[in-house]
């Protein structure tokens, strides 16, 4: 079993995320601890108030929401009874079975895990300290839980585990699922998952499950407002049905998230820049054609998409490294990666600008066409208001999933155990 434990200052925000899930059937209520109705009687606003009628008592603690993801091995079996008291116990070994909680199984990913919603502030508005909570208490409760109930051990080589799987994503086909919960289902997981800088980034990559941003045209009332709607493609790119608004998505990816989320990838895909260089180095180290040159990528798990203009022009070239789930245009890794040079080095065998303009999909083919891609995005833009980051609660799956890693320790990790600061 692994325990991971976000302590924020936004009750409603947690709760949010597991009603949320619960109201998709992605999650179901197990427990309410503390509460005084039943689990069918009570409402939204009675699981809220319960909480923040004690964080009212103590209105100089900001820090008062705790979330905590229960997340236990692949295969095992786990009724809910089973869960219900795994819960209490770990509740009360924390210093937390006194406090009102809510506890949610989730469904919605490869390992059984369950959530839990608290408040630090007793009912004397006396704050529990939340300092190293996860490495005194919380880790103690794991150990102890695990012999109990006979659980499969973080850490323990000769009891392995295998690591869940990411389902991947599907093309989205119009009409056969409810548009909006498609949508959402794609531009969520790519959020979460890969590291982009802009609109056009965002797209080439959506653009695989049949989806894509739209800014509109910049003489349209929606660029000028700054609106962002999602569409579903058909094979060949273009917009079918009716658009979505990005505000009426669950984590609500408006261009003003969208541009948080720039900022914070721009750091978090510097370390990975050299890594996708040294890949393209090395199979443009012989004589190549477009081709090949596709070919070869994909192999090694990136996407090359040629953008080119409604007249044909060629004018970018950006790789998605599905490995490490980083896109990059060719002008930021270097110029000796820009669309201009790779014209000049595919003269002779291609001729870029004949090449048909329909959207790129990772179908595994290497037809020259399946990676030409036209920008649906309107424009690049350029991106300098706001300052806050995505809320954590958006990746908490995400997270859950990282946190499961923790369940499969190498020999070689203990090795070094000895030698850590």
């Amino acid at each position: 079993m692994v325990a991971k434990i976000i302590n924020g200052k936004s009750l409603v925000g947690a709760l949010n995320y597991n009603e949320n899930k619960l109201r998709n059937d992605k999650a179901q209520l197990i427990e309410a601890s503390g509460y005084f109705k039943d689990l069918e009687d009570l409402n939204f606003y009675d699981k809220l108030l319960r909480l923040t009628d004690l964080a009212s008592r103590n209105e100089r603690t900001k820090t008062n929401t705790v979330h905590i993801s229960l997340n236990f091995a692949i295969g095992e079996q786990l009724e809910k009874h089973l869960l219900q008291q795994i819960v209490s116990d770990y509740m009360e070994q924390i210093g937390f079975g006194n406090q009102p909680y809510l506890a949610y199984q989730h469904s919605d990913a490869g390992h059984p895990h369950v959530h839990i919603v608290t408040t630090n502030i007793k009912t004397s508005g006396e704050r529990i300290s939340l300092h190293l909570l996860g490495k005194t208490k919380s880790e103690t409760a794991r150990k102890a839980i695990e012999i109990q109930y006979g659980l499969q051990q973080a850490g323990n080589k000769s009891n392995e585990l295998r690591l869940p799987e990411r389902i991947p994503l599907k093309q989205v086909s119009y009409g056969k699922t409810e548009t909006k919960r498609a949508i959402t289902n794609v531009v969520s997981e790519v959020m979460k998952s890969y590291k982009f800088t802009s609109i056009p980034e965002l797209n080439a990559v959506l653009n695989q499950f049949n989806v894509t941003a739209d800014r509109g045209s910049k003489d349209s009332r929606m660029y000028e407002k700054n609106g962002l709607v999602y569409w579903i493609l058909d094979e060949k790119g273009n917009k079918l049905g009716v658009p979505i608004k990005a505000s009426s998505i669950y984590g609500k990816p408006t261009l003003k998230t969208l541009e948080d989320r720039f900022r914070l990838n721009e750091v978090l895909r510097k370390p990975l820049r050299e890594q996708l260089k040294n890949a393209i180095d090395a199979v443009l180290s012989k004589p190549i054609n477009k081709a090949k040159f596709r070919q070869d990528l994909h192999q090694k798990g990136i996407q090359v998409i040629f953008r080119q203009n409604e007249e044909g022009r060629l004018y970018g070239v950006t790789f998605v490294d599905h490995q490490t789930k980083s896109v990059f245009n060719g002008s930021d890794l270097g110029k000796a990666y820009s669309a201009a040079s790779f014209i000049d080095r595919f003269a002779n065998t291609d001729n870029l600008k004949n090449q048909p303009s329909t959207v790129a999909k990772d179908t595994g083919s290497s037809n020259d066409n399946m990676n030409t891609i036209k920008d649906n995005s309107g424009s690049q833009g350029d991106f300098n208001s706001g300052n806050t980051l995505l809320d954590n609660l958006f990746q908490e799956e995400h997270q859950d999933m990282s946190a499961l890693g923790r369940l499969q320790q190498t020999k070689r990790k203990k090795k070094r155990k000895g030698h850590s600061l």
